[in-house]
């Protein structure tokens, strides 16, 4: 089992930044990416970005492209999410998710991911 945790939520303005962590402890060889999702209240789950863990290769929603980018410090199992030019509609529950590449969904959809999280709270007032 993998055993992702999250920290760096909080309450910011419109227009600040903010960086996510997410440290991965336990079977860490079996990673073949991570992700982070949001979910807003009422909401369903939303793909925010993908990191491959070998090469780094990134993906990003559409509403966070040129806003959010994601890294990884391999030697930490860690991967951030550093969140510049914070909107309001930002405000949501940030989950971290493993990916150990047995599932050949897309990126975006949640079932992919095989370990979750428990999700840390990011607050945007205007």
């Amino acid at each position: 089992q993998v055993h992702p945790v999250e920290s760096g939520g909080g309450l910011v303005q419109a227009g600040d930044s903010l960086r996510l962590s997410c440290e991965a402890s336990g079977r860490t060889d079996a990673m073949f990416g991570m992700a982070w999702f949001r979910q807003a209240p009422g909401k369903a789950y939303d793909f925010v970005s993908h990191i491959t863990w070998n090469d780094g290769t990134t993906h990003y929603a559409d509403s966070v492209k040129g806003r959010f980018a994601i890294s990884k410090d391999n030697a930490r199992n860690t991967v951030y999410l550093q969140m510049n030019s914070l909107k309001p509609e930002d405000t949501a529950i940030y989950y971290c998710a493993v990916d150990l590449g047995l599932n050949l969904r897309p990126y975006r959809e949640y079932v992919r991911y095989d370990y979750w999280g428990q999700g840390t709270q990011v607050t945007v007032s205007s």
